[in-house]
């Protein structure tokens, strides 16, 4: 039987979210191929928890732990970690050392992609749209006249480096610049002011297993909100998340088509959702997930489930796809 590491927690404002992630994965693992194991990822402490009881730390020379007198080594990791260290590739670095397979992509993919900035200019250069932005790090100066003009308004505030809208704000004035740079930074050293695009948002997950792509149904995001944001993402009734999206037939096509060669040109592995702007012009990348969301209620396992296949098999899946 397997030994499985699902390592959650991490050290950003999606801590939570990966912990219900981890807690979703273990549930759906077939008991009967893999032994399974909630790793919780702190700052100042690694440890395996059990039945929401911390029962032993992690030994990092070899990232093992000590169960029922026994000592446990793994043969692969899942990844659930949403943001650092799991997504930006600090941990993945980690486990290529010591030559222990994990379910997400590589370490160069994500710190890449885990940088909005580099991932937008990657992305650009392989030939999908993107809107412009300007970049701006902690004690730049900044003239908000400048980037007015440049952009325009509204614009989208964020920080470079996170995820699950943490930091994000939407500017429509020029009083509103201020507050927006300041929530921005402190989720992060490193921001990104973005012009915004008025159109439908729409997120499209792909996956390899063996050797074969498969691109899941695409999903319609309408939030209640003024956009996408935390509460949004995690709040019931605040978004309708509609699969598969009602969009025509060479739309989807392209949707589908840039996420697989973007899939592929950023060497992606496992899963990775692509979240793109559909205006009446033209389709805008925005960003790609290498830790989408895993519960019942998340995005992927919604397209997955559309497709006939089950939290069960997708994770079974992933697993087969590294051992």
């Amino acid at each position: 039987m397997k030994k499985i590491a699902i390592v959650c927690g991490g050290y950003s404002g999606e801590y939570e979210i990966s912990i219900n992630s981890a807690k979703v994965v273990k549930e759906h693992l077939d008991p009967n191929k893999y032994e399974s194991y909630i790793i919780v990822i702190q700052r100042d402490s690694w440890y395996y928890l059990d039945g929401g009881v911390k029962v032993c730390e992690v030994d990092r020379n070899d990232f093992s732990i000590m169960s029922g007198g026994k000592k446990i080594i793994f043969d692969a990791v899942f990844n659930a970690i949403h943001g650092i260290p799991g997504e930006d590739g600090e941990l993945l670095g980690y486990f290529d050392m010591l030559k222990i397979p994990y379910t997400s992509s590589g370490f160069t993919t994500s710190a890449v992609t885990f940088h909005k900035e580099f991932c937008k200019t990657l992305a650009g250069a392989y030939g999908a749209n993107i809107s412009p932005s300007v970049t701006l790090r902690k004690d730049d100066r900044y003239d908000v006249n400048e980037i007015v003009d440049t952009l325009g308004l509204p614009v989208f505030v964020k920080p470079v480096c996170n995820g699950s809208s943490v930091g994000v704000s939407k500017v429509n004035t020029m009083e509103q610049f201020d507050d927006a740079i300041r929530h921005a930074f402190s989720a992060g050293d490193e921001i990104m002011i973005e012009k915004y695009v008025k159109g439908r948002e729409l997120a499209c997950s792909v996956m390899e297993v063996k050797g074969k792509m498969i691109v899941f149904p695409l999903t319609e995001i309408i939030s209640k909100n003024e956009f996408f944001d935390y509460e949004a993402k995690y709040t019931a009734g605040k978004a309708d998340e509609i699969t598969p999206a009602a969009i025509d037939e060479e739309t989807e096509i392209e949707v589908k088509a840039t996420s697989a060669m973007l899939y592929k040109k950023l060497e992606c592995k496992g899963f990775a959702r692509f979240d793109y702007i559909l205006s009446d012009e033209e389709l805008t990348f925005i960003e790609v997930n290498i830790v989408p969301g895993m519960s019942t209620a998340s995005i992927l396992p919604k397209q997955a489930a559309f497709m006939g296949i089950s939290l069960d098999k997708l994770f079974d899946m992933t697993l087969e796809n590294i051992l």
